[in-house]
């Protein structure tokens, strides 16, 4: 853990950077201000707009980044994608869990694609198979050749009787980074609609966006500067028509121009990649006397915003660190593998999940013969060697949903999920035959060894230590027959 001194030190370089941070905003706010006293119309154009923008900007991105959390945690569901390696049977179970991540996460849609099977499940049932050759089906086939994790576009929803969407695409690996098919969630574009008149009412200026062809995709519900409406192209628009200059979407950076009725307009348009839109906003010259103050308290407001955020993702850089710090603690540092401190708190879960769903769960504790003999007689080094190599045995011998920690020294002990009876035992027997019959190495030396294990199946009203008891004296008798050999709590001895 880190010491005391160590995040007292941390945390006065925060204070630093914040406060470094906050006066550089603070004089760039100023400074803006005193500006914008005796050239309106260049701050306008060089400071209001653009900042703008960038404002909006940030706050579309601080708006989609929890769809794209959730779609991400959806992507990385171990129910989800066990479900899909099993087959994908029983529909009930997926349509359900899609079903819940719309009611709790307070989304319009949410879906999920296999690539197995192509079909396109949703919060109501199967939708349909996916094709490559449907124009409605052509983002799925662009996203299984991205190497990107996710893409955000805005498509019809089928969904939903075709109502205009943003949806967040997200690849979906199984546990070899295998695409196995893509996950997300949609926002409708009406909520989108509503964010846009929230920025309009809290800047005063228009804001809408355009594709890279120059139509208009988004305003808000009043429509956009000059009448613009959702479909109508830039270069249909007389007052707006001058700024194309023989292209379709009007060149980056601040422009001014005046309508039809001679008045004076300031644009700044803005590029977005994660959509391939562009971001415009519009103000008007009037009145723009009145609001210089109105100005300054704005960039004050936004400068704090941003002070807070980056207070908050330096902490939360901090905390990522000291989990990280305390991770390595939970790893055996010779094999790897977790150790009792992370065991407790993985074998807990695993109890704890096979009481609530009445599922069962086996506990292998398994001991390498005569250790110390080899100790002895080759080395502690050989030793080492040894306990790294049947690691690796044991790793090959499980699922990814297993648990496995080194118990100490020679011992080791599992926990196998959804697992019992003679598959239990085909288990155990499957680890023991393997290390009787691999060739250890150390230093060009071939070493063999051969291990017992103890089984004992998990019963209502156990707790973990009367189950582990149960693989200890299980263990203790297969020593006793002669070791190699796999015993259970109420069977002989065996040894195929």
């Amino acid at each position: 853990m880190p010491s005391r001194s160590a995040l007292l030190s941390q945390r006065s370089l925060i204070a630093a950077l914040l406060l470094l941070l906050a006066c550089g905003f603070l004089a760039t706010s100023l400074i803006s201000y005193f500006a914008s006293r005796s050239a309106i119309r260049d701050g306008i154009v060089n400071t209001e707009l653009p900042l703008t923008s960038d404002t909006v900007y940030s706050e579309i991105q601080k708006d989609l980044i929890r769809p794209v959390l959730i779609a991400s945690m959806m992507a990385q569901d171990t129910f989800l994608r066990d479900w899909v390696l099993a087959g994908e049977q029983d529909t009930a179970r997926i349509t359900r869990f899609l079903g819940e991540v719309v009611g709790k996460q307070d989304i319009f849609t949410s879906f999920f694609v296999s690539e197995r099977s192509l079909t396109y499940y949703q919060a109501k049932g199967v939708l349909k198979q996916v094709r490559a050759d449907s124009w409605r089906d052509a983002w799925y086939f662009r996203l299984r050749q991205m190497k990107s994790p996710y893409e955000i576009n805005v498509d019809v929803d089928m969904a939903n009787q075709d109502s205009l969407t943003v949806f967040i695409n997200y690849r979906v690996l199984d546990y070899q980074q295998r695409f196995i098919g893509a996950a997300g969630v949609g926002l409708s574009v009406d909520a989108v609609v509503k964010l846009i008149d929230t920025y309009q009412r809290r800047y005063q200026r228009s804001v809408f966006f355009i594709d890279a062809e120059g139509k208009v995709i988004l305003t808000g519900s009043d429509g956009g500067p000059h009448g613009l409406k959702g479909g109508e192209p830039l270069a249909e628009n007389a007052d707006l028509r001058g700024l194309l200059a023989q292209r379709p979407v009007p060149s980056q950076g601040s422009h001014e121009y005046k309508d039809s009725q001679g008045h004076s307009h300031f644009l700044n348009v803005r590029h977005l990649p994660e959509l391939d839109w562009y971001l415009l906003v519009d103000k008007r010259e009037g009145g723009a006397l009145d609001r210089i103050r109105q100005s300054l308290y704005l960039n004050l407001a936004i400068c704090a915003m941003i002070t807070l955020v980056v207070l908050s993702l330096l902490n939360g850089m901090l905390r990522r660190h000291h989990l990280s710090t305390e991770a390595l603690a939970t790893l055996d540092t010779l094999t790897g593998l977790p150790n009792r401190r992370s065991f407790d708190l993985l074998a807990a879960q695993a109890l704890l999940a096979a009481q609530r769903d009445n599922a069962p769960l086996v506990a292998l504790l398994i001991d390498l013969d005569h250790f110390k003999v080899l100790n002895d007689t080759h080395g502690h080094l050989a030793g080492d060697e040894v306990l790294r190599q049947f690691a690796n045995v044991l790793q090959g011998s499980l699922r990814q949903s297993d648990v496995l920690c080194r118990w100490g020294g020679e011992e080791f002990v599992v926990l196998l999920r959804e697992v019992q009876g003679r598959q239990a035992i085909d288990v155990a027997e499957k680890i023991r035959r393997r290390t009787e019959q691999l060739t250890f190495s150390h230093d060009q030396r071939a070493l063999r060894l051969t291990a017992s294990i103890g089984l004992s199946a998990l019963q209502p009203g156990d707790s973990l230590h009367t189950l582990l008891s149960r693989a200890d004296r299980a263990l203790y008798r297969a020593k006793q027959a002669g070791r190699n050999r796999v015993c259970s709590e109420a069977t002989e001895p065996t040894h195929e």
